[in-house]
């Protein structure tokens, strides 16, 4: 069987009903046509926003119920991320697989939460990690109970609102027997880089992610979103929906000749 390219993606956070379908609708069709495994990630909260004042999501019942009429519409996978141990219950009646957040990878009542609800569990690297402290959240989730567990690189702190991605790092996360996923767009964040909020750079995604491709990563994570600029959340490092066509297209090409036979 010829291996997929798997692409986790959607906007971050929800913040309509007819904004999600949209989404969700898009990238279902762009790809089917590509023949990448495509499953769907909406925050239905940002509790680890810069400012107080920052739009957070609609809230978990909202955001759950959007996320089933998204599996019941299109038939695919959803995800989304947690931040507190009692919402990983709620959140596994819905979706299929649960995502720790990169700063709560060590909150050990979080991830044994999470493997105990049988779903898979997409654990994301923090930027202040290295890579083989990876290793502590895997035991502490296969302890609780984890038969599936993802790893998520999403780029490591350097200096002041900067961060970099080391290819290596995720090389060394494959030897740790696990899927790893590269997130291509949090990745280019500008963490607080805009005082009150994050800043980004898109224009840099379509490159990381090419890499990480080349270099043998099965799966990608990306924020999309149909008008960024004026997205709740993470604007500036989400990809455009009119680009993700372009995008998706050139990642499969290189996802082929990578893994050709």
């Amino acid at each position: 069987m010829n291996k997929k390219l798997t692409l986790i993606a959607g906007p971050d956070p929800m913040e309509n009903e007819e904004m999600v379908l949209e989404v969700a609708a898009k990238l279902k069709e762009i790809t089917d046509r590509l023949g990448i495994n495509f499953i769907f990630k909406g925050s239905f909260d940002k509790a680890n926003r810069s400012s107080i004042n920052s739009k957070r999501g609609l809230g978990m019942e909202e955001g759950l119920r959007l996320l089933q009429k998204v599996k019941d519409i299109h038939g695919i996978q959803v995800t989304t991320d947690i931040h507190e141990s009692y919402q990983a219950e709620i959140v596994a009646k819905v979706v299929d697989i649960i995502q720790i957040p990169a700063f709560l990878f060590r909150q050990t009542d979080l991830l044994v939460a999470a493997a105990q609800t049988g779903k898979t569990v997409n654990v994301k690297k923090g930027q202040f990690a290295a890579p083989w402290d990876m290793k502590n959240a895997i035991t502490k989730l296969e302890e609780a109970g984890a038969k599936d567990v993802w790893l998520t690189e999403r780029g490591s702190t350097f200096g002041y609102n900067r961060l970099v991605v080391d290819y290596t790092g995720m090389l060394y996360m494959q030897t740790l027997k696990h899927p790893v996923v590269f997130d291509a767009t949090h990745s280019v964040q500008q963490p607080g880089g805009l005082g009150e909020t994050t800043g980004g750079n898109r224009e840099y995604v379509p490159s990381l992610a090419k890499a990480a491709v080349a270099m043998g990563i099965d799966h990608l994570f990306m924020e999309i979103h149909p008008d960024p600029d004026n997205a709740w959340a993470d604007g500036p490092n989400q990809v455009r929906l009119e680009d993700a066509d372009k995008i998706l297209t050139e990642l499969v090409e290189i996802y082929n000749l990578v893994n050709k036979a």
